[in-house]
């Protein structure tokens, strides 16, 4: 195979070893509380749409 060819691979290879690094490092962050209470409340709120709506179908 030509060097290129091996070159390429190798960047394919860093690029997705890389990306899930990333998604590793960032998966574990902290949340402030407040943010996480506002997140609680809008999903409670949306549940309480969904079902208004199942209702009136």
């Amino acid at each position: 195979m030509p060097m290129i060819g091996w070159l390429f691979i190798f960047a394919a290879f860093a690029m997705v070893v890389g990306s899930l690094l990333l998604l590793r490092d960032t998966a574990n962050m902290k949340l402030p509380k407040e943010k996480l209470d506002r997140i609680r409340e809008r999903k409670a709120e949306q549940e309480r749409k969904d079902r208004q709506d199942e209702n009136t179908w």
